[in-house]
């Protein structure tokens, strides 16, 4: 299926192409403002589908709008209906097609004129008015907030905020595509005429921006986002995109003593702290009991053993551990517990406890196994 995509480089364009292609189209037309204009005639002869995502909006004249969202779609239908082609076209439009401003009234046009086409030929056309998309490779200080406070919050620049209750319905770059992809096979959904993305997350400016700060002072409170939030999962994949490449890592703080060193990973108030453990040899770490606090151990270097006993009881229970078989130690409160190295190297285990550490109420009762 050849497939033709105009604005190929563009924020969603790119998008489309790596998604076309890991679906395996790979037979694609793609159509740019530094493409030689000859190709569009070529492309507009046998292509199966238009992805029509070119369009002007930050143009240097104000002409440029009409010439760019309408002068363009007019020549690419005409060189459609030159090879009668009948080929389903997409288009994505704007819900400032709605406005009155020349931005709008470009976009406006643009659907006009596609629905007619549609109408004349008998051809199916799909016109998208899409609100404000974000996601990766989108482009900052240029006509998206979300790509503009991602890329100066990851950096540490100021960023300006007129009007924090300022409510914004904001669509994710993989739901756009997923409608695409449907449409593509033949399942759209549309309402009063218009096809729309299913999801559409309506969320206040401010709480966008308290969400990007957020994410950047994770890397040192060692939270992570509520994933059970649709939005604020796609925000935060949003936000690392724009980390700049020197910005991937960040240290965490060791706390070593010469038995090894104890690490906090993730720190969160719904789902609990990670850590990562290491113990020298002939170590033994723990001793300790939890009236309520519960743990899972991971040994995934090394051998050892984690002991229990009840607590009143005199019984000693041994689990047997070891980096080659990776096995889950259930630590259930009321049983004195501790993990002894018994490698010649260094034992790395990694922890999960049900709640952070609270110094202010620690719930560990030492006490020897």
């Amino acid at each position: 299926m050849k497939i033709l995509v105009t604005g190929a480089n563009g924020f969603v364009g790119k998008n489309l192409v790596c998604e076309l292609r890991n679906r395996g189209y790979e037979d694609l037309y793609l159509y740019d403002i530094d493409t030689e204009e000859s190709l569009l005639d070529s492309f507009t002869k046998d292509c199966a589908f238009v992805f029509h995502l070119a369009g002007v909006n930050r143009p240097k004249e104000e002409t440029e709008f009409m010439e760019g969202n309408f002068g363009f779609t007019s020549t690419l239908l005409a060189s459609l209906k030159k090879h009668k082609n009948s080929c389903p076209i997409l288009i994505t439009s704007s819900i400032q097609a709605a406005l009155d401003n020349p931005y709008g009234k470009s976009k406006k046009a643009g659907e006009e004129l596609l629905f007619s086409y549609g109408v004349e030929t008998g051809d199916p056309v799909y016109v998208y008015r899409l609100p404000n998309v974000f996601g990766k490779w989108c482009r900052p200080n240029y006509n998206s907030a979300v790509a503009t406070f991602c890329y100066n919050i990851a950096r540490d620049l100021p960023i300006k905020v007129n009007d924090p209750e300022v409510v914004m319905n904001l669509v994710y770059i993989d739901d756009v595509l997923d409608s695409f992809m449907n449409v593509l096979k033949g399942d759209v959904l549309k309402e009063d005429g218009y096809c729309k993305v299913p999801t559409v997350h309506t969320v206040k400016l401010g709480r966008i921006v308290e969400l990007l700060e957020g994410f950047r002072e994770s890397r040192n409170n060692l939270s992570v986002p509520n994933m059970a939030s649709s939005f604020e999962k796609v925000l935060y994949s949003t936000y690392l995109s724009y980390l700049p490449e020197d910005r991937f890592s960040y240290p965490l703080k060791m706390n070593s003593d010469n038995r090894g060193s104890f690490t906090e990973i993730i720190r969160t108030a719904e789902r609990g702290q990670f850590s990562v453990n290491i113990s020298r040899p002939s170590i033994t770490k723990g001793n300790h009991w939890h009236h309520t606090k519960n743990e899972k151990f991971l040994v995934v270097s090394g051998k050892g053993l984690i002991q229990f006993r009840k607590i009143g009881t005199t019984e000693v229970i041994d689990y047997h551990v070891s980096g080659e078989t990776l096995e889950v130690v259930d630590i259930p409160p009321g049983y004195t517990h501790n993990i002894i190295n018994l490698g010649d190297g260094d034992m790395v285990t990694f922890m999960w406890a049900n709640e952070p550490f609270n110094p202010d109420k620690p719930d560990t009762i030492f006490e020897k196994v």
